[in-house]
């Protein structure tokens, strides 16, 4: 395992899966276990898996100052946020480039708790808080549990009044296990799921509990790699892997645009102050290329970094694939030139494979997100 400076309460649950709990975000993460990640993968899209997704950066912002810090910092409406709400936003730098994605809780009038990614997010808000009046902890002793799939709701059900009441993006202060907790309907999979935020020392009882009583349903400890699978399924991003900063230009600095990742449904209507932004709207129709997906022939997963051709010349890189065997397909995300994102348009695909697919649209899986978005 790297040098990790974050402790992760449940390393020796991931250890005797089979994890050697590699660095993530400064903790030592469960990237694989012994299990198969086919069976993880199936798990979630037909019942439900648990993941420990704690390497995720949370910080509470608290003051006077909370709000319009974010509301410059990000491309949400955060006024419109109450306790209870929470939202995904974008941050930009000052030339209009995707620098971290993140998701605003509002837990009081003027207080938040950000759920930052792998970007320069915190670092970046941070500096704009000084001499303000907020306060900024970064809460390490808070773990994030996901429970994501079909029946986690039934289970939750069973322990949590009113958790099938609770809408997307919205969550609850309760208790689990006689445990206090903040359930968050939210999650990274395209399923309906929620993500459980507990204190270090709860998580193994709240992880343990989950894992016996929801064994009966075929609940079952997923690894991190298996998200890879459901969020090409699902377009959902994971910075950097989709980005420049992985994929540079030949001939200029990392940065990509929210119209170039898809991303510019994260700016609120009508907002157009905050960071970034005159070079967001400045660069709208400009777009270099696309994430876009595909769909290739056969029963093999292709692998970041494979190119797409068209006429022997290439026209996009892989940043993601998998093959579901529940589907019977192969699917990527990819960065592709704009002329070729268009649905059916015949690629070839050269690196660890050789094969023929076209360019698909995104999602591959519920599109219209009727699963996330379930009532009741």
């Amino acid at each position: 395992m790297a040098q990790s400076w974050r402790f992760s309460a449940l390393a020796d649950r991931h250890r005797a899966l089979g994890s050697n709990l590699e660095d993530w975000n400064g903790m030592g993460t469960a990237w694989t276990y012994n299990s198969e990640l086919a069976d993880e993968h199936e798990a979630i899209r037909t019942r439900a898996g648990l993941m420990d997704v704690s390497g995720l950066k949370k910080v509470h912002y608290v003051g006077p100052h909370a709000e319009s810090l974010l509301e410059y910092a990000t491309t949400r409406d955060i006024s419109k946020l109450y306790p209870g709400k929470s939202v995904y936003a974008s941050m930009l730098n000052e030339a209009g480039k995707f620098v971290d994605d993140c998701i605003v809780y509002r837990t009081g009038p003027n207080a938040f708790m950000v759920v930052h990614g792998t970007g320069s997010g915190h670092e970046m808000l941070v500096r704009s808080a000084q001499g303000r009046q907020v306060a900024i902890l970064f809460d390490d002793d808070m773990h994030d549990l996901s429970l994501q799939g079909p029946l986690a709701v039934n289970f939750l059900a069973e322990y949590v009044p009113g958790i099938r009441d609770l809408p997307y993006f919205h969550h609850l202060q309760t208790r689990l296990f006689d445990r206090p907790v903040m359930i968050s309907r939210t999650g990274y999979t395209g399923e309906r799921g929620y993500e459980i935020f507990c204190k270090a020392a709860d998580a193994p009882v709240i992880w343990d509990s989950i894992v016996e009583k929801g064994r009966a349903m075929g609940i079952v400890p997923c690894s991190f790699t298996a998200l890879d699978w459901l969020r090409v399924e699902s377009s959902l991003l994971f910075f950097p892997y989709d980005n420049s900063e992985m994929y540079p230009f030949a001939d200029q600095p990392a940065g990509d645009t929210l119209w170039e990742l898809g991303l510019d449904f994260t700016v609120s209507r009508d907002k157009t102050e905050f960071r970034g932004a005159t070079e967001h709207f400045r660069l709208k129709g400009k777009e270099r290329f696309r994430i876009f997906g595909v769909m290739l022939e056969g029963d093999q997963a292709a692998e970041a970094g494979d190119t797409l051709h068209v006429d022997g010349t290439e026209v996009g890189v892989i940043t993601c694939g998998m093959y579901s065997r529940l589907t019977g397909k192969s699917m990527a995300i990819a960065r592709m030139k704009v002329d070729c994102a268009e649905q059916g348009m015949p690629l070839q695909v050269q690196g660890s494979l050789d094969v023929g697919a076209i360019a698909h649209t995104l999602p591959f899986d519920d599109p219209e997100k009727k699963k996330r978005t379930a009532r009741g």
